[in-house]
């Protein structure tokens, strides 16, 4: 077996519902998480209980593998 090449350090931080920070290497501010439009829907969340709507987890792996 190999040598690890990468450990990637990631702390995430709920902040209420899906509301959610992340500290991710390589980023001088973290990320936010959350749900928006049908995800919302899907999920039985009212956006508006959150305050605001963000790109869901789905959206920032749908971007990973296409960039």
């Amino acid at each position: 077996m190999s040598e690890v090449a990468y450990i990637s350090n990631v702390r995430i931080e709920r902040r209420r519902g899906p509301l959610r920070l992340a500290y991710l290497p390589g980023e001088a501010n973290p990320v936010t998480f959350s749900v928006h439009g049908n995800i919302a829907k899907h999920y039985g969340v009212d956006e508006n209980a959150i305050g605001e709507s963000h790109a869901a987890t789905l959206d920032y792996v749908v971007a990973a593998v296409g960039g």
